[in-house]
């Protein structure tokens, strides 16, 4: 083929930033432009590539990348783009294709405005400039977008659009009120969890019950809205719910009445992918939106969800898997079960244990005797807790007025010592390296005296940091205790057990190595409460052992 009968590339770009800028950089000015300087230069066989909406950082886009294809196949003459801004920003790229890829395929690559055609060379010398020029407007860009970001996340407003459950306030776009159709839907799939049920059950259940998915709830509540463009359609299967879908849900923190800003991040404007944040990087306020589910619910779902349970073979869950610990090893015990076992065989042993071949006893138990012994004494902290509510608290803030307070106190005020002095010693070591500059100490003791002053303030830095967040765990203690006696009141008499019962109160299970000594089979099993592992409660002091001899049991 000769220049003339291959193609002549036309390629055209504007993105949302670009759009901004007026009618210069807009597509039908690039077509024109092109085409004209195409019919002037004696170009056929033209063909128009346009990529409107996407950045230039990246070559991700199907215009440019359509046009790679034909220039691999041979079959293009001549590439032309108005600048070569709008062929892109990323200057390594950029060079790589007009200084390499091109020439090796014998493309003729023209920038009409810079004035660079590969033919006849760089018109004016500064392309390799421009490029770089090019690369630094979208990180310029960039920079800008990511502060004013910042600066709305850190004032506590929403970042982004309402989730499923929320809707915006008419009357102040910043803030959320509860969607009425879907809040239900948001406060039932907790519950679900919290009753033991996985993402995928709860997928199924919703299925089950025709329940609207996210998207078919959106698109009939816009079913009456006066712009037509705004209506969205009815997806094929509105009720078709996903295991993903529900673990977003199961994992947003805005649920229970809060802002959370910056929960993800990109290394670079150049990468879209986003990575997640640690959670002291985020920004968090409280109570800035109804809460559709409580705080202590959502931890709960959080502590469940670490300690994924599975079916067994037999089809059958154990009542208390994932919460079961071994105290030598430190590992769970496993749920046993087979389709044989009629119920009163299912037990549990250390993972560890390995029919003996590993490194732990087994501390065995059965799901009977545990049922029995969880059940006895939820009742007894239930029938403590309930006989003098008010007394209960009355004594536990009493405590807290004559205790807590007063080591809240005394530890705030070491914090604000440990901060002046942590100033001060800023003070200190730049004076210090001011004596050394002008000579008035020698060099050893400068390295000696900074040296100490360094790890004293490492120390503070230490100190300030633990007793800053054992002040926070206190100050909670309060909510934990008003939560656990909610629960008493709840459940006013368990009768049998069930797994929203036993994951709404118990955070942990320890399953001791029993001891056969006496002609007796003793074991102690140490239950943890949700919320008031820190509250003294004289049943809760007891020791619950479980005792068996010649085939019959007993507890105590």
């Amino acid at each position: 083929m000769t220049d003339q009968q291959k193609i002549t590339i036309l390629y055209c770009r504007l993105s949302n930033e670009d759009s901004q800028d007026g009618e210069s950089n807009s597509i039908q000015n690039q077509r024109e432009l092109l085409t004209k300087y195409a019919r002037d230069h004696g170009y056929t066989n033209l063909k128009i590539l346009v990529d409107d909406g996407y950045t230039g950082t990246n070559f991700n886009r199907p215009g440019v990348q359509e046009g790679f294809e034909l220039v691999k196949q041979g079959l293009v003459g001549c590439w032309l783009c108005k600048d070569l801004s709008r062929f892109g920003r990323d200057y390594l790229t950029v060079g790589q294709y007009t200084d390499i890829i091109f020439p090796s395929y014998d493309v003729r690559f023209i920038a009409v405005n810079d004035g660079v055609d590969s033919q006849r060379g760089d018109g004016d010398g500064f392309a390799a400039i421009r490029n770089l020029f090019n690369e630094w407007y979208p990180r310029d860009t960039s920079k800008k977008v990511r502060v004013v970001f910042r600066q709305k996340g850190t004032s506590g407003k929403h970042l982004g659009k309402p989730p499923y459950g929320y809707r915006t306030d008419p009357a102040d776009k910043d803030h959320w009120i509860i969607d009425e159709d879907a809040a239900p839907v948001v406060k039932r799939i907790f519950d679900l969890a919290i009753d033991g049920k996985g993402p995928e059950q709860i997928a199924r259940i919703l299925e089950q019950d025709k329940v609207l998915t996210t998207k078919a709830l959106y698109a009939k509540q816009s079913e009456n809205h006066p712009n037509p463009k705004k209506r969205k359609k009815m997806p094929d299967r509105p009720y078709h719910w996903i295991g993903q879908s529900v673990v977003g849900i199961l994992e947003r923190m805005e649920y229970t009445g809060c802002t959370c800003n910056f929960k993800t991040y990109s290394k670079s404007y150049k990468l879209k992918k986003r990575i997640p944040n640690a959670i002291e990087d985020m920004c968090i306020f409280p109570d800035t939106q109804e809460a559709i589910v409580s705080q202590a619910q959502w931890d709960r779902v959080q502590e469940l969800r670490k300690n994924k349970r599975r079916p067994t073979k037999a089809e059958r869950q154990g009542l208390f898997s994932g919460l079961l610990f071994c105290p030598d090893c430190g590992n769970k015990l496993h749920f046993a079960t087979c389709k044989n076992f009629d119920g009163k065989q299912d037990h549990y042993v250390c993972s560890s244990y390995k029919s003996g071949r590993g490194t732990c006893s087994a501390h065995y138990i059965r799901e009977d005797v545990l049922r029995e012994l969880v059940l006895e004494r939820i009742r007894a902290v239930n029938a403590y807790i309930r006989s003098d509510v008010e007394g209960f608290q009355e004594e536990w803030l009493h405590y807290r007025r004559a205790d807590q307070e007063r080591d809240i106190r005394e530890d705030q005020k070491r914090v604000e010592q440990a901060k002046k002095r942590l100033a001060t010693l800023d003070v200190v070591i730049s004076r210090l390296y001011e004596d050394y500059a002008l000579g008035e100490i020698s060099k050893e003791k400068y390295k000696k005296m900074t040296a100490d002053y360094e790890a004293e303030q490492e120390r503070l830095k230490l100190e300030i940091e633990t007793t800053e967040e054992w002040v926070e765990q206190r100050q909670a203690m309060g909510d934990d205790l008003d939560a656990f006696i909610a629960l008493t009141k709840k459940y006013v008499d368990v009768t049998e057990l069930t797994q929203t019962i036993v994951n709404e109160y118990i955070r942990k299970i320890i399953i001791y190595a029993p001891d056969k000594s006496g002609g007796k089979r003793r074991q102690k099993v140490e239950i943890i409460f949700n919320f008031v592992d820190e509250v003294e409660i004289p049943v809760l002091a007891e020791p619950m052992i479980a005792e068996s001899s010649l085939g019959r049991r007993k507890t105590a």
